[in-house]
Protein backbone atom coordinates (compact mmCIF):
# COMPACT_ATOMS: atom_id res chain seq x y z
CA UNK A 1 0.00 0.00 0.00
CA UNK A 2 3.31 2.16 0.86
CA UNK A 3 4.14 1.96 -2.56
CA UNK A 4 0.92 2.51 -4.55
CA UNK A 5 0.69 5.71 -2.34
CA UNK A 6 3.90 6.96 -3.00
CA UNK A 7 3.61 6.59 -7.05
CA UNK A 8 0.20 8.22 -6.46
CA UNK A 9 1.65 11.28 -5.14
CA UNK A 10 4.53 11.46 -7.92
CA UNK A 11 1.52 11.51 -9.78
CA UNK A 12 -0.13 14.15 -8.66
CA UNK A 13 3.29 15.90 -8.10
CA UNK A 14 3.90 15.55 -11.77
CA UNK A 15 0.51 17.42 -12.41
CA UNK A 16 1.17 20.25 -10.47
CA UNK A 17 4.52 20.76 -11.83
CA UNK A 18 2.42 20.47 -15.31
CA UNK A 19 -0.53 22.75 -14.47
CA UNK A 20 2.04 25.16 -12.76
CA UNK A 21 3.86 25.75 -16.44
CA UNK A 22 0.51 25.66 -18.21
CA UNK A 23 -0.46 29.09 -16.39
CA UNK A 24 0.78 32.25 -18.24
CA UNK A 25 2.22 34.66 -16.59
CA UNK A 26 1.12 38.35 -15.45
CA UNK A 27 2.48 39.82 -18.33
CA UNK A 28 1.38 37.79 -20.83
CA UNK A 29 -1.69 39.79 -21.92
CA UNK A 30 0.75 42.77 -22.84
CA UNK A 31 2.26 40.79 -25.22
CA UNK A 32 -1.00 39.54 -26.62
CA UNK A 33 -1.91 43.42 -26.79
CA UNK A 34 1.35 44.06 -28.86
CA UNK A 35 1.01 41.76 -31.15
CA UNK A 36 2.36 38.52 -29.66
CA UNK A 37 -0.48 36.57 -31.11
CA UNK A 38 -0.65 33.55 -28.57
CA UNK A 39 -3.82 34.46 -26.41
CA UNK A 40 -5.37 31.61 -24.36
CA UNK A 41 -8.39 30.94 -26.42
CA UNK A 42 -8.97 27.37 -25.33
CA UNK A 43 -10.96 27.31 -22.69
CA UNK A 44 -12.37 30.64 -23.80
CA UNK A 45 -11.71 34.13 -22.36
CA UNK A 46 -11.67 34.41 -18.52
CA UNK A 47 -12.19 30.22 -18.13
CA UNK A 48 -8.26 29.01 -18.61
CA UNK A 49 -6.96 31.37 -15.75
CA UNK A 50 -10.13 30.51 -13.20
CA UNK A 51 -9.70 26.08 -14.64
CA UNK A 52 -5.87 26.19 -14.24
CA UNK A 53 -6.02 28.09 -10.80
CA UNK A 54 -8.77 25.65 -9.66
CA UNK A 55 -6.37 22.45 -11.02
CA UNK A 56 -3.85 24.25 -9.02
CA UNK A 57 -5.39 24.48 -5.76
CA UNK A 58 -7.01 21.00 -6.12
CA UNK A 59 -3.91 19.46 -6.88
CA UNK A 60 -1.35 21.42 -4.33
CA UNK A 61 -3.64 20.49 -0.93
CA UNK A 62 -3.44 16.42 -2.79
CA UNK A 63 0.15 16.31 -2.48
CA UNK A 64 0.36 18.49 0.96
CA UNK A 65 -2.35 15.38 2.40
CA UNK A 66 -0.45 12.85 0.52
CA UNK A 67 2.62 13.96 1.80
CA UNK A 68 1.25 13.81 5.47
CA UNK A 69 -0.26 10.69 4.55
CA UNK A 70 3.51 8.90 3.59
CA UNK A 71 5.21 10.88 6.29
CA UNK A 72 3.09 9.11 8.97
CA UNK A 73 2.77 5.66 7.48
CA UNK A 74 6.56 5.77 7.14
CA UNK A 75 7.15 6.70 10.83
CA UNK A 76 5.15 3.61 11.48
CA UNK A 77 6.44 0.84 9.27
CA UNK A 78 9.35 0.46 11.24
CA UNK A 79 13.13 1.47 10.32
CA UNK A 80 14.61 -0.88 8.41
CA UNK A 81 18.74 -0.10 8.24
CA UNK A 82 21.37 -1.26 5.34
CA UNK A 83 23.77 -1.39 7.72
CA UNK A 84 24.43 -4.66 9.40
CA UNK A 85 24.15 -5.06 13.07
CA UNK A 86 28.20 -7.13 13.09
CA UNK A 87 29.79 -4.73 11.43
CA UNK A 88 33.73 -3.89 12.75
CA UNK A 89 33.93 -0.61 14.95
CA UNK A 90 35.65 2.35 13.37
CA UNK A 91 39.61 2.63 14.50
CA UNK A 92 39.31 5.60 17.10
CA UNK A 93 42.48 7.66 16.48
CA UNK A 94 42.85 8.31 20.11
CA UNK A 95 45.77 6.72 21.87
CA UNK A 96 44.71 2.99 23.57
CA UNK A 97 45.04 2.77 27.14
CA UNK A 98 48.40 1.10 28.48
CA UNK A 99 48.27 -2.86 28.82
CA UNK A 100 47.85 -3.85 32.59
CA UNK A 101 51.05 -4.76 33.80
CA UNK A 102 51.83 -8.64 34.96
CA UNK A 103 53.49 -9.36 37.99
CA UNK A 104 56.91 -10.66 37.57
CA UNK A 105 57.05 -14.82 37.72
CA UNK A 106 58.26 -16.29 41.07
CA UNK A 107 61.84 -17.67 41.51
CA UNK A 108 61.57 -21.09 40.95
CA UNK A 109 61.90 -23.49 43.69
CA UNK A 110 64.46 -26.35 44.64
CA UNK A 111 64.52 -28.86 42.62
CA UNK A 112 62.61 -27.75 39.89
CA UNK A 113 64.07 -27.66 36.21
CA UNK A 114 64.87 -24.01 35.62
CA UNK A 115 63.52 -22.89 31.87
CA UNK A 116 65.91 -22.82 29.33
CA UNK A 117 66.23 -20.82 26.09
CA UNK A 118 67.11 -21.86 23.50
CA UNK A 119 70.48 -21.73 21.33
CA UNK A 120 70.91 -19.34 18.79
CA UNK A 121 72.41 -20.51 15.33
CA UNK A 122 75.61 -20.31 14.58
CA UNK A 123 76.40 -16.68 12.54
CA UNK A 124 77.49 -17.58 8.71
CA UNK A 125 75.28 -20.76 7.94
Amino acid sequence: MYIALAILHVMIASGLILIVLLQSGKGADIGAAFGGGSSQTVFGGRGAATFLSKATTVLAILFMVMSIALTLLASQRGGTTVVPEDRPQPVSSAPAAPAPQTPAPAAPTQGAPTPQAPAAPAPGK
